[in-house]
């Protein structure tokens, strides 16, 4: 299995390497002729309710983050001092991830057993947002398709970053500049993780048939609308500024925060590497420990091996999934990987690191 690897085990400790995907939010989340090995796990959770939707659990989330905005706007609303603004955009931030890792779990069917309503949350979650969910949909379906497969995942093709040995040598100019220093640039560039969002959306709205994408334009539109003229009607023209600034970039930095551990420093696979889904979904996925602190922070993302083995499972329910699907890599000597928040932060920069060197 090691040859379909392009880079990766140099750059991580010894012991690291040990010996269901969406299409669209109304379609079925399976994977073709899954191999027997998936088959035998998938009956496994099955068996034990696993994979039923939790609705009620959902219904309390989506309340909690609808509370959760409407202190943040309150805040927005009452503060004057540029401290306390700059504290109302980081809570604004916050309660914007977590409607992101929402909206994330409505485009993932986990919500209700009846599609168009897990489509209704996932329009409403991008609409809060700022972003297409139809565009997101689409180019999140590429990536659980092909995670870390090179040229054909898109959350490993960014002109600015390299993840493999033949990225980091195609690049040219200030490109190959900056990703000769990709390490240190790496979290200071996740500040404009929601500007690459939005500039996503726009070029998605603007190459497909306005039939089909009305109402993303709408409610994009309808977002900026509505976000500037909260921020500037209550806020000095001086304040907003640093208000939006401050919002956008730490509301970028959450992102990828939460998305960099799950599958950045991990085996970037050929394009035309030859390996059955489940090993292909857990080779290339990082876990990252779980407390209650972490599951909350990372919205069930740190059970990144389960989640991408069964993306329709709602997030409550991927700590158990855990033990079961641990204990079955094992016992096929499957390699599963999981470590510490900061360890996996400083596994991402040193495998950045690395590859930079080859720019």
């Amino acid at each position: 299995m090691t040859h379909l690897v392009i880079a990766w085990k140099s750059a991580l400790p010894r012991h690291h390497f040990c010996p269901t995907v969406v299409t669209d939010p109304t379609s079925p989340v399976t994977p073709p002729n899954p191999p027997s090995d998936y088959a035998v796990l998938r009956a496994m959770l099955l068996e034990r309710g696993l994979l039923r939707r939790q609705p009620a659990y959902f219904v309390l989330k989506i309340l909690v983050n609808l509370l959760l905005l409407g202190a943040a706007i309150t805040l927005l609303i009452v503060v004057e001092h540029l401290v306390l603004v700059l504290f109302a955009a980081a809570f604004l931030a916050f309660v914007y991830g977590q409607i992101g890792l929402l909206g994330h779990d409505a485009g993932h069917r986990q919500i209700f057993s009846r599609s168009r309503w897990d489509t209704v949350v996932g329009y409403v979650c991008s609409s809060i947002l700022g972003i297409s969910f139809a565009q997101w949909v689409e180019k999140h379906n590429e990536h659980h398709a092909h995670p870390n497969r090179d040229d054909m995942d898109p959350d490993i093709e960014f002109p600015m970053l390299a993840f493999s040995e033949s990225q980091a040598r195609e690049k040219r100019g200030i490109f190959r500049f900056i990703v000769r220093h990709q390490a240190v640039l790496f979290f200071p560039m996740l500040c404009f993780t929601s500007v690459s969002l939005r500039a996503g959306s726009v070029q998605f709205l603007l190459r497909r048939h306005i039939a089909k994408t009305w109402l993303d334009i709408v409610l994009f539109v309808a977002h900026f609308a509505v976000y500037f003229t909260l921020v500037f009607l209550f806020l000095s023209p001086l304040h907003g500024l640093f208000f939006i600034l401050a919002h956008q970039a730490l509301f970028g930095l959450y992102l990828g925060l939460v998305f960099a551990p799950n599958h950045k420093g991990m085996p970037v696979l050929e394009k035309d590497a030859q390996i059955d889904f489940l090993r292909e979904q857990v080779l290339t996925a990082r876990n990252v420990r779980s407390n209650p602190l972490i599951d909350f922070w990372y919205g069930g993302l740190n059970f990144q091996i389960e989640h991408h083995l069964f993306p329709t499972m709602p997030r409550s329910r991927l700590r158990k999934a855990r033990t079961i699907i641990k204990d079955f890599c094992a016992a096929r000597q499957i390699p599963y990987y999981e470590t510490g928040m900061l360890r996996s932060y400083v596994e991402i920069l040193r495998y950045m690191r690395q590859i930079g060197r080859l720019a």
